[in-house]
């Protein structure tokens, strides 16, 4: 007879996860592929335990890592962009003019208002890593400037529109959840967000101040820039791609091949434009660009993309998805939730509860889109009951699930970002401002009832 677990059995496997996780990566410097399976199977362990066959949680894995299978698509073709791109000369092309354009000083802040441009034209976090920001992190390492700094504010650019695009899935889901509009659940999210996008752009000013007026190597800036022009063809005309892409995603094409149109464009232009030979081309976009020019700079910064870049953040995926699908199919987080709603008596303790939960989804059942329908469904009568409109429930999810998925390395997001930036998670988590920002913005709001539409107040805006 299968049974729920209990509070105590139902924390064993997430400690166990915490616990493991912590030893192997803080301690080993191990990846988190094995930890995850490790605790996949004391999760598979307690299972059994509980009464479920083997089938019942196979069936939940591979239910949980069904709707995964366009992200790791994805994940697979923005490999082969990076490898084409770099290869026809395209990131080259954008590395070489950021540098002519971009002071040390103003870097960090200019970063973060063109990813943020970017992500809201195309309401993807993801091709706006892909693309300028693979550009913007090396015209960085050109400039001195630290690489978990420049990351840092190419994610904070890149969630802020992927939090406010109207395009965004994400802004969609948590708006569908919460029971709201899109447009109101955008409007709503204006009253935090854009206060805390502005300090996140004072703190990479403040930062940004430190390299202004700093003497910059020029000769190594030059002996760059040579060495560009020498290996590849640098012309304007290589920057239509990634603008192409970022129109085709803006129009709403179907991501999968709006990027493959992108990694496509990439191998003509390298025949056409850079006279690359076909294998040379098809060697890219496997095992990515791999760069000779004897400048170690430049070796570092051009020799990376490929499809087979991604294959450690598909297998860290597939794993981190197992271990959601069998904690979910047991009722382990069934069990944690019920226990958490005890503690949601005022309207902070309920958004501080909503917050963690969503952090808790992305940490057990690697997703963002998880973090929010779960945290969403399960607290929204919660809300209603508490006088508060949907627009709250809306905001909250997307400032604690959307803002901490990338934070996690073993986390959809979080692993795509570093197999795109090769920059780790925690290595960027403390400079990613605005998403760090967000949830604590978002558990202040609530205690402070700033923002806190009664339903109420809903009915008075229709009447007017």
């Amino acid at each position: 007879m299968k049974r729920k677990p209990t509070l105590v059995e139902a924390l064993l496997p997430i400690v166990f996860l915490i616990v493991i996780i912590a030893v192997g990566i803080l301690k080993y410097g191990a990846d988190p592929q094995i930890p995850l399976l490790m605790a996949t199977i004391v999760a598979a362990a307690l299972g059994k335990y509980l009464g479920y066959t083997w089938s019942e949680m196979e069936k939940g894995i591979v239910e949980t890592i069904l709707p995964a299978t366009q992200a790791i698509l994805i994940q697979m073709i923005i490999g082969v962009i990076i490898g084409t791109w770099i290869v026809a000369g395209i990131v080259p092309t954008m590395i070489y003019y950021g540098l002519q354009i971009i002071s040390p000083g103003f870097f960090l802040l200019a970063s973060t208002v063109l990813c943020s441009i970017v992500s809201l034209a195309t309401g993807s976090s993801w091709t706006t890593a892909g693309t300028v920001g693979i550009a913007l992190l090396g015209v960085g390492e050109v400039l001195g400037i630290p690489t978990a700094f420049t990351a840092g504010a190419i994610i904070s650019g890149a969630y802020f529109g992927d939090k406010l695009s109207p395009l965004s899935d994400t802004t969609n889901l948590a708006a569908a959840v919460s029971g709201t509009t899109l447009f109101e659940h955008i409007r709503n999210m204006m009253k935090t967000t854009i206060p805390t996008y502005c300090v996140a752009l004072v703190l990479y000013t403040g930062i940004g101040l430190r390299y202004l007026g700093r003497e910059l190597n020029t000769e190594e800036i030059y002996k760059l820039l040579h060495i560009l022009e020498q290996e590849f063809v640098i012309h304007p005309v290589l920057l239509l791609p990634p603008i192409l892409v970022i129109v085709m995603v803006a129009l709403k094409t179907p991501a999968v091949p709006g990027l493959t149109l992108g990694g496509l464009l990439g191998a003509i232009f390298a025949f056409f434009i850079q006279h690359k030979d076909f294998g040379v081309i098809l060697e890219a976009s496997q095992y990515g660009y791999k760069a000779t020019t004897g400048y170690e700079l430049a070796d570092k910064l051009l020799s990376r993309g490929g499809l087979q870049s991604m294959m450690f953040t598909v297998s860290l995926i597939i794993v981190a998805m197992a271990f959601g699908g069998v904690v979910e199919k047991i009722k382990v987080l069934e069990t944690i939730e019920e226990r958490l709603i005890t503690f949601t008596k005022t309207t902070g303790s309920l958004i501080l509860t909503t917050v963690l939960s969503c952090i808790f989804c992305n940490a057990t059942l690697p997703e963002q889109y998880l973090s929010i329908l779960i945290p969403g469904r399960m607290f929204k009568d919660r809300y209603r009951k508490k006088g508060l409109d949907p627009r709250v429930l809306s905001r909250i999810l997307e400032d604690s699930g959307t803002m901490s998925s990338a934070l996690i390395p073993w986390n959809t997001c979080g692993a795509f970002m570093y197999a795109t930036l090769g920059v780790y998670p925690f290595a960027y988590l403390p400079f990613a401002f605005f998403n760090v920002l967000s949830p604590l913005i978002a558990i202040i709001s609530g205690f402070f009832g700033i923002g806190m539409i009664k339903l109420e107040e809903e009915k008075k805006e229709v009447e007017a």
